[in-house]
């Protein structure tokens, strides 16, 4: 194998930045050493951000914006300062287009509704149109289906190629001055590839339908600058970024999030309530209703430190060069079909194949006693694989902290499950 690894270049130190990660020492299935290959559901994450949660707790534990005494204000300070690393981590024009919720599934749904209450022009009803992809994960597509029952409005998408790319062919058809948003994601996280941005946008801009985007397997992997990205709204999770879960980000631009309704009421989100009205307070906070995610985001704000530490360019080098020699390992193996782009070139670091007849789940059930953990599944994006005729995939992804030789074990792994199953 070390003939095969010859030429990988843009590699990061892995063997010191696994040593922040204490479960990738563990072993499973009687000693062997675990083989973590699905960072696409969720990534590891360093001591760093396991020591930033455990300090919060042991030290600075309240609610914040509302107490006057010491840890109180020690909290809201964390719980803010986190909002200010996530600002400057995406290139945000102003701190107060960050909005904390629970996930990014959350972040899509508020958007979603935030459009079915809003006024004109924003309003999402019978005589519009909502625009999203054959590609998406399912908390892209579902919101959508809500909204479109809800108000009537028409709920179009565009398809993929053969190749597991959008069919852009009739953009000009599908993307119509009836569009009011324009919903997508900017990596699938089923098959890696990466959407053309720009062009999709373009389209958008010159009906002025609003733009929505997904970035949940973006955020973690390559650099995410909202103002080159040039959407109205970008959402995104913790949990797939070296931080904890419970925590998602949604970036609106500020004119956008000063116009709309909020999505859930309660404390926090309002400026003065009496029986008979209520007034809110100004974005972020508008959409931020009760106690948030105070933990998390002080976790995740330690997950953007660390990931800025290395650098998100190298990181993308990293997985870039992993992904590159994934995908010729795996195309040796006989019988094996990536689902998807088959290439290297713009596509990100999460790879989906089928093994012959073999179903996926008999495949990530022995890779499992291999001690390789991989996904198998729909992988919440159903709709890519009853384009593909097939039940399921296995769906291999990488991380900063992925080495040559996890790719290697795969491959071994693979062919043990071609002689276990004959």
């Amino acid at each position: 194998m070390t003939d095969a690894r010859q030429g990988l270049s843009g590699l990061l130190d892995t063997e010191a930045i696994r040593k922040d990660f204490p479960i990738l020492d563990r072993t499973v299935h009687d000693g062997k050493k675990i083989v973590y290959l699905d960072s696409a559901a969720t990534s590891q994450k360093p001591r760093q951000v396991l020591d930033a949660l455990n300090e919060y707790y042991e030290r600075h534990n309240a609610n914040v914006h509302r107490g006057v005494y010491t840890i109180a204000e020690e909290a809201t300070a964390l719980y803010e300062g986190a909002r200010d690393k996530v600002a400057a981590f995406i290139n945000a024009p102003s701190r107060n287009e960050v909005i904390f919720t629970k996930n990014a599934s959350e972040s899509l749904n508020l958007v979603a509704n935030m459009l079915g209450w809003a006024d004109e022009p924003y309003r999402v009803d019978s005589d519009t149109e909502i625009v999203t992809t054959e590609m998406e994960h399912h908390s892209n597509i579902v919101p959508w289906q809500l909204l479109s029952q809800r108000t009537g409005a028409k709920l179009k998408w565009f398809g993929i190629t053969d190749d597991g790319r959008l069919d852009l062919s009739d953009i000009d058809e599908v993307i119509t001055e009836k569009t009011k948003i324009v919903t997508f994601t900017l990596v699938s996280n089923i098959m890696g590839t990466i959407n053309p941005v720009e062009q999709i946008i373009r389209r958008a801009q010159q009906v002025g339908a609003l733009v929505c985007i997904d970035a949940s397997q973006a955020a973690p992997h390559m650099v995410l600058d909202v103002q080159a990205l040039q959407a109205d709204f970008v959402a995104f999770t913790g949990h797939k970024m070296v931080g904890p879960t419970g925590i998602g980000v949604l970036w609106g631009r500020q004119e956008l999030l000063e116009d709309l309704p909020p999505f859930l009421g309660g404390g926090e989100m309002i400026e003065t309530v009496s029986m008979h009205s209520s007034t809110y307070a100004p974005a972020p906070y508008k959409f931020e209703a009760g106690t948030p995610p105070i933990a998390q985001a002080v976790g995740l704000g330690a997950a953007v430190d660390y990931l800025s530490a290395i650098g998100m360019e190298n990181i993308h080098r990293h997985e870039q060069a992993i992904t590159e020699y994934a995908v010729k390992r795996l195309l040796e193996v006989p019988d094996l079909r990536i689902i998807g782009p088959s290439t290297a070139v713009d596509r990100g670091a999460a790879i989906s194949f089928t093994l012959g007849d073999i179903h996926p789940h008999d495949v990530g059930q022995v890779l499992d006693e291999q001690g390789i953990a991989v996904r198998v599944g729909h992988h919440c994006a159903r709709p890519v694989c009853l384009r593909y005729g097939i039940p399921a995939t296995t769906r291999a992804s990488f991380y900063l902290y992925s080495t040559p030789a996890e790719v290697d074990a795969l491959v071994d792994g693979l062919e043990h499950v071609r002689n276990f199953f004959g």
